[in-house]
């Protein structure tokens, strides 16, 4: 088992070589979060879960965007390895 699944921890996951932004993470969580309410919300037929559903995963997508473009930003920032 590695070290990230004993510890559980994100910060574990940031210190390692492939860092991963914790909005990338945080969205992802989010976005999940959100379909399963949604998918509640539909069997049920609780509107205001459905919408809560939307607006979570919503939210999650912007988060894993802006995850996603800090992660280009600090790759595009790392000097690159010379391969001989």
């Amino acid at each position: 088992m590695s070290n990230v699944c004993k510890r559980g921890s994100l910060s574990l996951l940031m210190e390692s070589k492939n860092m991963v932004d914790k909005n990338r993470v945080s969205g992802a969580a989010d976005k999940a979060k959100g379909a399963v309410k949604s998918a509640v919300g539909k069997a049920t037929g609780d509107e205001k879960l459905k919408a809560e559903g939307a607006a979570d995963t919503a939210k999650g997508k912007v988060k894993s965007a802006v995850g996603g473009a800090a992660d280009a930003v600090r790759d595009a920032a790392k000097p690159k390895s010379k391969k001989a």
